[in-house]
């Protein structure tokens, strides 16, 4: 069933949800929404950025990334930060499949990552990407400018 929603170029199968993070329209009080490829964009973010454990009705919903958090990174602590973005989306993002999940580095004092996940999405065979910052060295300051 292709039906389309009301206002949306999306159709109803790659689904309509609250924007993120959550914003409501002065005027009429409704909150803002996301739909089609933003839709999925979102929900790929919040995966991602929910630990393991967090939504209390849902233990099992999310990404255990917070377990590397002062992890060295080698390429085996690549590896796994790659399976894991992978299970994550694979268990809870039905509207995707993923192509590649690459981890690189990009600021080694700061200790940020980039992971980088390749996805089609599969009702409409579109292939996007998102890049997922990630710190492996949360709460620490960055060295002073020389």
């Amino acid at each position: 069933m292709n039906e389309r929603q009301p206002n949306s170029p999306y159709p109803s199968f790659l689904g309509r949800g609250w924007s993120f993070p959550p914003t409501f329209n002065r005027s009429d009080g409704m909150a803002a929404m996301a739909s089609g490829d933003t839709d999925i964009r979102q929900s790929l973010w919040i995966l991602l950025s929910t630990s393991l454990g967090e939504r209390v009705m849902l233990a099992s919903y999310g990404c255990s990334l917070m377990s590397k958090v002062f992890t060295s990174l080698t390429t085996a602590t690549a590896n796994e930060i790659c399976a894991l973005v992978r299970q994550a989306i694979v268990q809870w993002e039905p509207r995707v499949t993923v192509e590649d999940v690459s981890v690189e580095e990009q600021d080694d004092l700061e200790g940020r990552l980039s992971i980088i996940i390749s996805y089609v999405v599969r009702q409409t065979n579109s292939r996007s990407n998102l890049v997922y910052p990630f710190y492996v060295l949360e709460a620490t300051i960055p060295p002073p400018p020389e």
